[in-house]
This record gives structure tokens, C-alpha cells and sequence, in this order.
């Protein structure tokens, strides 16, 4: 059914109507969402004393404004009377739209000349150049924005870090989200069992699990802060491939396609008795769940066996830990202690000296968001937060290990992913 605010039929101009979901589906953010992320943004700008913030990154634009536009957020801190305009390039009818049509929370102009941005910032009322996302974008674009900015001294401070606090607590809706993302996320599961086995090649596998994925939704990108950081969402490590290393800053990494996409699934075939670890990652709605699963092709070898009962007991350890309000950078030293204590030390997260240095991570509109179970994050996990915990272990012959999302709640930790509703191993 066409949403109240499309076009006339007459008109030969593309409708709105066009962007749904699935069977006509409305995937927009909804407007509560939106009004209430830009609340908080605009308190915590005031309790920081920062006057504004100019948001131009595209994860943090979808955050606040439903959509991912060309185009730059001006939002004021409460109680500055600066007003909350979204400045767009292109397109400017799809920005009315997925901020909420007739609802939405911001006015939306057209993106302003650069020449004159200085101008359109007073027009705004404000009096000193805005925040910028200075840990996101490129220091070329800082500096070319500052530049703009004149009739103002002095240079933008950066609000990246506050974004990224803020987003580290999820709403209910985004929960609902990720947990759909997981749901998806298992039938991915499902298809590289039925349509892998002795002889099958990890890319096909992966394809099964793809067409899964994009039936589903999937856009085609997974989101990384970790700059130049890329990722392949169905990472399968067959054997001796899961002990390759990579670039990206995980514990397995696989011989990829070619070396320009040097992670996850190649062309290495399924033999028997050998683990073959799948790490699969999707993105509903631009929100992510992020899961591992073994397979094999007969039974397992005794010795790996022993190794995924114990990255099992450790990331059964870690979920207690962090559902009980445990800093993060403890639960990291505790869980490397018993990975010591079991003799894996040399072995866990890669090999020696290819190790990652971390044991969960964040996960949210982007893969790698914070805390992180690692040195360094003297925190806990905040009730919301949503996280990723993934003990693994990698030898030459193979990886194993295991791996869900999970959320803090207020009486411990929710699975948001496969759980016990997937077998940490499964036979063909």
C-alpha cells in the first residue's frame, strides 16, 4: 500500500513507495528513535560544553537521521537554541522520507555552497565552529571544513568519542534488531550445512550462506571504524586454511579469493575429519550479528574435540563475567589465564606471533565498536550494550572455537544469536 505522502500515478518520477522492506515492508528508523537519539546527543554536547556538532559521517547519519544521505547533520546543544537542520546534497526527497516524512524530527534544507557555510553556521545561530567527527573522517576533510567555517577562529574540536559512548548503549529497538540479525544470521548456518560436505570448496559454501543473507536484506556493506580495516562477512577456514594469516585483526583469517581479498572463504575443499570453522557475520538493517559454528566432514579428532569444549568453558566464563558487571580488560586477563592454565596460550586467537589481542567486541551499526574484551578497557559492559564473544583457538593443521552476540540485561547476559539453537559442531 503506497505510504500517504508518495507521489501521483500519473507521476513518471520514482515513488517512494519503492523504498521498502520486504512484501512492502516500512524499514525506516522509526521517528521515536530518531528524536530520541538527537536528544541525547544534544545533552551530552551541552554537558560537555560543545555548542554544536557538524556530522557528516555516513554510520553516524543513519544514527540520527534514519538515512544515508550526501549530506551533513547541524545539531546544537540543549539549551544552545540552535535548531537540528539536515544539510543535503542528494537526494534530498529520499532524506524527507526515511527521516520520517510529515514526522520528521529535523528540517531539511538543501545543502548550503561551501563558500558560504560560514554564513548558513550564524544563520544557525551559532558562534563557534562546530564539533566535528575528527576520528572518522579523513584529516583532508577536517581541515577543508574547518577552512569553510569563516567568521569563526579558532579550530572545531572533535565529538567522536562521544558518538561512539553513545551508541554503546542500544535501545530496545535496536536490540530487536540485532536479535533479527541473528535469526538470519542462523539460517545462514543452516544453508552451509545442507549445501556443504566432503569435497565442497569454502567459496561454495559461502555462496550458500550469501543468498541467504541478501534474500534477506543484506545492503552489501559491513561497517568498520578500524581504518583501513575491510571485512568479509562468511569467513570459512577448511583444515590447514584456518591457520593462514591475514590482514584483518581477528583470530582466523583464511586464504580469501585472491590477495586483494585476503580473509575468509577460497578455494580450499572440505576433507574428511578435518574442522572447518565458519564465522559468519550479517547485517540487518545495518545492524550486526556476529557468530561462529564448526563443522566437519565425520567425526572430529579427540584433541579437537577437547579444544572447543574448552574455548566453550571460557566464553561460557566470559558471558558470566560481563553479565555480572566485571570490567572488560579484567574479564580479558581472566580469560587468557585459563586459556594459560589449559596450555593453549601459544594458541589462542592465532598463533604465535599472530595473535589478536582481544577475546569480544562490541558490535552495534559497525563490527568492531567498543568496549572490547582487551588490556585497555577498565570498564564493563553497559546494560544494553551488545557484544560478540568469540574464544578461539588456531593450529597448523586448523582453527576452532566458538562465538555469539550476545546483550547485557539486568540479571546477567541475553543470546542474541544461534545459542544452543545450532550445534557448536555439526556433521555432514
Amino acid at each position: 500500500m503506497p505510504f500517504p505522502y508518495d507521489e501521483p500515478r500519473g507521476n513518471m518520477e520514482w515513488a517512494t513507495s519503492r523504498l521498502t522492506g520486504p512484501e512492502g515492508e516500512d524499514w525506516r528508523v522509526p521517528v521515536s528513535e530518531l528524536e530520541d537519539r538527537q536528544a541525547r546527543l544534544a545533552s551530552r554536547l551541552a554537558d560537555a560544553r560543545i555548542e554544536s556538532a557538524l556530522i557528516d559521517d555516513p554510520v553516524e547519519l543513519y544514527w540520527l537521521t534514519g538515512g544515508r544521505q550526501d549530506s551533513v547533520l547541524l545539531i546544537g546543544a540543549e539549551g544552545s537554541g540552535i535548531q537540528t537542520e539536515h544539510w543535503v546534497r542528494r537526494s534530498l526527497k529520499r532524506a524527507e522520507f526515511e527521516g520520517g516524512g510529515v514526522d520528521c524530527p529535523h528540517e531539511i534544507r538543501p545543502h548550503p555552497r561551501m563558500s558560504s557555510l560560514g554564513e548558513e553556521l550564524t544563520r544557525a545561530g551559532c558562534n563557534v565552529k562546530p564539533a566535528l567527527l575528527a576520528g572518522k573522517i579523513p584529516h583532508d576533510r577536517w581541515r577543508f571544513l574547518s577552512s569553510k567555517m569563516s567568521g569563526f577562529s579558532g579550530e572545531p574540536s572533535d565529538c567522536t568519542g562521544l558518538l561512539y559512548e553513545l551508541r554503546e548503549v542500544k535501545s530496545s529497538w535496536e536490540i530487536s534488531m540485532i536479535r533479527e540479525s541473528g535469526a538470519i544470521n542462523k539460517r545462514m548456518f543452516d544453508a552451509v550445512f545442507e549445501n556443504g560436505g566432503l569435497g565442497k570448496s569454502e567459496l561454495e559454501m559461502a555462496g550458500a550462506a550469501d543468498e541467504v543473507s541478501r534474500v534477506a536484506g543484506f545492503g552489501g556493506r559491513i561497517r568498520m571504524r578500524k581504518w583501513p580495516m575491510d571485512c568479509d562477512r562468511v569467513v570459512i577456514a577448511a583444515g590447514r586454511s584456518g591457520a593462514v594469516p591475514s590482514y584483518f585483526d581477528s583470530a582466523v583469517g583464511g586464504s580469501g579469493g585472491s590477495p586483494i581479498s585476503s580473509l575468509g572463504a577460497g578455494f580450499h575443499v572440505v576433507k574428511e575429519k578435518q574442522p572447518v570453522l565458519v564465522d559468519i557475520v550479517h547485517v540487518h538493517r545495518g545492524y550486526v550479528s556476529d557468530c561462529t559454528r564448526m563443522f566437519t566432514a565425520g567425526k572430529l579428532a579427540s584433541e579437537w574435540e577437547v579444544r572447543l569444549e574448552d574455548m566453550s568453558e571460557i566464553g561460557r566464563r566470559l558471558v558470566g563475567w560481563l553479565g555480572k558487571g566485571k570490567e572488560c580488560s579484567e574479564s580479558w586477563d581472566n580469560g587468557i589465564e585459563m586459556a594459560s592454565e589449559m596450555g593453549h596460550s601459544k594458541h589462542l586467537m592465532g598463533i604465535s606471533p599472530n595473535q589478536a589481542c582481544f577475546l569480544g567486541h562490541s558490535v552495534g551499526l559497525e563490527l568492531d565498536e567498543t568496549p572490547v574484551v582487551a588490556r585497555g578497557f577498565d570498564r564493563p559492559l553497559p546494560k544494553g550494550g551488545t557484544m560478540a564473544i568469540e574464544p578461539k583457538v588456531i593450529h597448523p593443521e586448523g582453527a576452532i572455537g566458538t562465538e555469539d552476540t550476545w546483550v547485557r540485561v539486568d540479571d546477567g547476559m541475553e543470546c542474541l544469536t544461534a545459542g544452543s539453537d545450532f550445534p557448536l559442531v555439526s556433521e555432514w
